[in-house]
């Protein structure tokens, strides 16, 4: 079973993206959702044992990690977990206009909301097949 976790502040956007995955004609994917990357860190701590194969983030949630975004105090936490989550692909999500820069300082994949909005679900397809 592929197992995704989906982090953003803003439900609408938490409902668009599991649409689209849920869309992939992709068998035997569970997908947990996160709304702040607080609740996020729970749920990968809760789930050592079985890592998440996919985590989609946000970049901008709640402000408590000034003058780093959410989504990037989170990436680090991931990568803290070591051997656990070494697997695990995280996609970053966001308007933010220095994604680019963001993903290539972490290591991790990016995908601009411009673009997941104005595509259809098989954009979500490389992330998570």
């Amino acid at each position: 079973m592929k197992r995704i976790l989906i982090v953003d502040d803003v439900p609408g956007w938490v409902r668009f993206h599991k649409g689209c995955i849920e869309h992939l004609p992709i068998p035997n994917v569970q997908i947990d959702c996160a709304y702040c990357a607080k609740e996020a860190l729970a749920k990968l701590e809760t789930s050592i044992d079985n890592p998440y194969d996919v985590i989609f983030t946000d970049m901008q949630m709640e402000p408590d990690f000034l003058p780093k975004f959410a989504g990037e105090w989170l990436i680090e936490q991931i990568q803290n977990f070591g051997d656990y989550y070494k697997n695990t692909q995280i996609v970053i999500v966001s308007a933010a206009p220095n994604i680019k820069a963001i993903a290539e300082r972490y290591g991790v994949l990016y995908l601009p909301k411009t673009v997941a909005r104005n595509s259809d679900a098989e954009v979500y397809r490389e992330f998570v097949e």
